[in-house]
């Protein structure tokens, strides 16, 4: 298994994928995953292409979901060795994507081929969803499929998403959820005039200053056992013509809000309303949801998760929701139990990207034991 693993995730990384482009990365999926049976369906939007994939036709719907796209190398000469070439150096596989998130697809790709060649008749239905966006505007990828098969009437019951979870070592954090996040794009209106003349005009940078105090100061909530609590960070602020002789007549603030699930995204639009309007402040305000917080409360995929990591890879994981998003908030709006678990993050968007070849061995064991739990032997 750790061969064919290793040898996957090698012709992923070889393609330079740079979000949103595949290089060809799912169709060398795609042609593996036919060959046992799975149904291939295309689900392109823009510039963006989507597999999904399937092998049988039942309840319960059991998802693996990763994506083929990376993020630019940065400097190549900074790197150990060129990012694309996939060079393994002491069981380490080094190269663009090698953690985030190619290995992790290599051991999706071949724990599903194992489990079906094993069971061809198994119970419920396994599939993949890959996408080729997530590291770009997460716009026409996981997102799209879900509102395709959603308005198709199609489920999935349990998702396991790929993404480098894991800290110190493979399988000691799994991820049950995420935090939802926010962001705001706030005008502020003033009177621009010259600094010698304060009289005749309206400073919104001094007007503002007590409720950028209040907003960063207010406590959203106290979090709860599974999340941390909500923060609010200042990202930009800009005002002025480049002048200093000039009173700006508009105050642009960029701030973004990581929430749990103690608050709405309806919440604290309602309460940066209140704050602006106690302030006697003249403004306009531009919202972007990138996602809404979900968790996975322990239950059927957390047990089978958690069983199969001390059972292959013999530790016990801690259950976490830190970190930025993942696609997970789009799969989560299906109603599914959704949870994250992949190998260590540490190197993930770096210069010399790596990931343990041992490592994706026993992940792609982790994610066939977890199959046998969920679906049987």
């Amino acid at each position: 298994m750790k061969q064919n693993i290793i040898h996957l995730a090698q012709s992923l990384i070889q393609r330079p994928s740079i979000s949103p482009n595949d290089q060809g990365c799912q169709q060398l999926i795609a042609e593996r995953l036919e060959k046992l049976g799975f149904s291939i369906e295309w689900l392109p939007f823009n510039d963006t292409l989507n597999l999904w994939a399937k092998h049988g036709t039942t309840a319960p719907v059991i998802a693996f979901a990763g994506h083929t796209d990376v993020v630019p190398v940065g400097d190549e000469s900074q790197w150990q060795y060129p990012p694309f070439s996939a060079t393994i150096e002491e069981d380490m596989l080094y190269g663009r994507g090698a953690a985030d998130m190619k290995g992790s697809l290599a051991a999706m790709v071949v724990a599903a081929e194992e489990y079906v060649k094993a069971n061809p008749n198994h119970d419920g239905t396994i599939a993949l969803l890959i996408t080729s966006d997530e590291e770009a505007a997460a716009h026409d990828g996981t997102k799209r499929v879900v509102e395709t098969l959603m308005a198709r009437g199609e489920n999935i019951d349990y998702c396991l998403v790929g993404e480098p979870s894991s800290s110190q070592k493979l399988g000691d954090i799994v991820k049950n959820g995420r935090r939802g996040s926010l962001t705001g794009n706030l005008y502020i209106e003033g009177i621009q005039g010259h600094v010698a003349y304060p009289h005749l005009a309206e400073n919104p940078v001094h007007k503002s200053l007590a409720f950028l105090t209040a907003l960063t100061q207010y406590q959203w909530d106290q979090g709860n056992e599974f999340f941390p609590p909500t923060s609010l960070q200042i990202a930009n602020i800009q005002a002025g013509t480049g002048s200093n002789n000039v009173i700006p007549g508009e105050l642009y603030v960029q701030f973004n809000l990581r929430y749990c699930t103690e608050v709405t995204d309806e919440i604290i639009k309602q309460k940066v309303a209140e704050l602006l309007t106690q302030h006697g402040l003249k403004y306009r305000i531009e919202w972007w949801l990138s996602g809404k917080p979900f968790l996975t409360q322990p239950g059927k995929l957390l047990n089978a998760v958690t069983q199969a990591l001390e059972t292959e890879a013999q530790i016990q994981p801690k259950l976490d929701t830190g970190g930025g998003t993942s696609d997970g908030r789009f799969i989560a709006l299906m109603g599914a139990e959704v949870v994250e678990l992949g190998p260590l993050n540490a190197t993930i968007h770096k210069v010399n990207e790596c990931v343990s070849c041992k490592d994706l061995a026993v992940l792609g064991k982790v994610y066939q034991k977890m199959l046998s739990n969920l679906l049987g032997a």
